[in-house]
């Protein structure tokens, strides 16, 4: 599996580089800036591309864009962002993109090496992973208004839940409820924000992100 890696700090795009090596992927580059991790990922193509939010040369939200721009340029390119920061624009953007796999992962709460690993594998098979402070945030900012305040307490639990990419079954026993239950919040939830049902947990995830862009 090729990977692209994106970071500006020397010894933590080199750490990231020798894990993934050690894991079977082929680093197809390791770039430190916006420009030059654009132009890696079109040339490239790789499997998956592992993103930092802030490189130079603005070391705002370069990272995000650049790899939005990729995208369009190669559609599908699945993209795990790796950040100390939950930027909510350009993420909610990327992440309402259903065109590949895309995840969002905090840097200080990933905590060993198997759990980031998986997480890469599950980005580049087309799925969605979601650290439940970014999703926390992302739902958080219009919690308060629009269809979003027509949820119970218990509704807003379960698309949290859903929006990582949980299952039902998942979901129930987290909130120590039956699976029926959750269905049940479940249908409850799209028909609020006018969003239809499915069993793909992906999309569920992409339409609810893509609902929040919006």
């Amino acid at each position: 599996m090729r990977v692209v890696v994106a970071e500006d700090l020397f010894l933590l795009r080199d750490g990231l580089v020798r894990l993934l090596g050690a894991h079977g992927f082929e680093i197809a580059a390791a770039v430190d800036n916006a420009p030059g991790l654009v132009g890696a990922l079109v040339c490239e193509r790789p499997d998956v591309a592992i993103v930092d939010v802030r490189l130079p040369p603005t070391f705002t939200d370069d990272g995000l864009r650049a790899a939005l721009r990729a995208r369009r340029e190669v559609p599908g390119l699945p993209v795990l962002v790796l950040s100390q920061y939950v930027e909510q624009l350009y993420a909610r953007e990327l992440l309402a993109d259903d065109a590949g796999g895309v995840g969002y992962l905090l840097k200080d709460r990933v905590f060993n090496d198997d759990q980031f690993v998986d997480a890469v594998r599950t980005v580049a098979g087309g799925g969605t992973v979601m650290d439940p402070e970014v999703v926390t945030k992302l739902l958080g900012r219009r919690a308060r208004e629009g269809p979003l305040a027509r949820l119970s307490a218990r509704e807003r639990e379960v698309l949290e839940l859903m929006a990582q990419g949980r299952s039902n079954s998942a979901i129930a026993q987290r909130l120590f409820v039956t699976e029926k239950a959750v269905s049940k919040h479940s249908t409850s939830i799209f028909g609020k924000l006018d969003l239809a049902p499915s069993d793909d947990d992906n999309r569920r995830v992409l339409a609810v992100l893509a609902y929040l862009n919006g």
